[in-house]
């Protein structure tokens, strides 16, 4: 079985996000840029299913600027066997990178294909979903465990009762959750055959896909700076604040 598995380029989530001066998106100078850590639970996932047998290969896809290479290096540094770049400057929505992906699949026709729940980024939590419904296969979203079967993938997911448990038929689109797993480090020999990997590289115009933006950002405004707290001195003074300054009891 062959595992496609998504990777975005995000920036690193241990970086503090600055907007730019005139509101128009967010400042990527100089600002480091990691893969999405939902896709890096995918491509682990997708690793594992190889160690255990149970896939062939590995291919790690990602749709975005050339310098969405060195995110597909890391993945193949991670496990993976090859990877497969879309590149476009355009700015990529959940629709666009999902028909993208879904050409992706039509020619590498993998029997599973892996995607983190949301990227850190936009937080849409779309794409995995789309690229099911335009490929016509089978969807298990917020995975927290997965077992493949003969021909089924048996989904724990976590859900406001509890756990739900669905059996989806290969192929199947499914997306990860944060306690599928815990990705693991590239060691430094890893890096270096990584190197070495293949990545093909398409362009949209190549898979025949309109990746034109359909939504457009008028304004990016950082979040309002929180007030400092205050310190009461009775529980007493607590109880009229939260009631008659923050009406949060009545």
């Amino acid at each position: 079985m062959k595992v496609l598995v998504t990777a975005k380029r995000v920036v690193d989530y241990n970086v503090s996000i600055r907007v730019l001066g005139d509101n128009s998106g967010v400042d990527l100078n100089n600002v480091k840029m990691s893969v999405n850590p939902f896709d890096e639970i995918g491509i682990e996932e997708a690793v594992r299913l190889k160690e255990a047998g149970k896939a062939e290969e590995v291919v790690v896809v990602s749709v975005g600027s050339s310098a969405c290479q060195e995110q597909i290096r890391t993945c193949l540094a991670l496990g993976a066997d090859r990877g497969i770049l879309v590149e476009t400057d355009e700015d990529m929505q959940p629709l666009a990178i999902a028909k993208a992906l879904k050409a992706i699949v039509d020619k590498e026709e993998p029997g599973l294909i892996i995607a983190g729940k949301q990227a850190i980024d936009s937080d849409n939590s779309q794409t995995g979903q789309m690229l099911a419904a335009l490929a016509g296969l089978s969807q298990a979203t917020f995975a927290s465990v997965l077992e493949i079967g003969d021909g089924t993938a048996d989904v724990t997911r976590e859900v406001d009762g509890g756990l739900e448990v669905i059996s989806v038929k290969l192929p199947a689109v499914i997306t990860t959750d944060l306690r599928l797993n815990e990705p693991r480090y590239a060691s430094l020999p890893n890096i270096m055959k990584a190197k070495k990997k293949p990545v093909d590289i398409f362009t949209p115009e190549d898979l025949g896909v309109d990746v034109t933006p359909r939504v457009k950002t008028l304004k990016v405004t950082p979040p309002d700076e929180r007030q400092a707290g205050i310190i009461v001195e009775t529980v007493e003074e607590l109880v009229d604040k939260l009631k008659n300054e923050a009406k949060v009891i009545s």
